[in-house]
């Protein structure tokens, strides 16, 4: 069955999900880099960067797996 017509019988069927938080549409922009910035400086940054996207990653899997938990899967 396809995904349109799955979600379509689920809305029909009196499903409504809930919407997905906004933070977990933001995408996390690089590091700036500064002239004469020295490049460990640069790196510590994206790597925070880095870090900030992947707890987004996280919150965003939790997300849908509560979802699946409570709606049950399709495939």
């Amino acid at each position: 069955m396809n995904q349109a017509a799955v979600a379509k019988a689920r809305a029909a069927a009196g499903i409504v999900l809930p919407p997905l938080p906004d933070d977990l549409r933001r995408q996390e922009a690089h590091a700036p880099v500064r002239e004469g910035e020295p490049l460990i400086a640069i790196l510590a940054r994206e790597r925070q960067a880095l870090d900030r996207a992947n707890a987004r990653q996280g919150r965003t899997v939790q997300f849908y797996d509560d979802l699946t938990s409570r709606y049950g899967t399709r495939r």
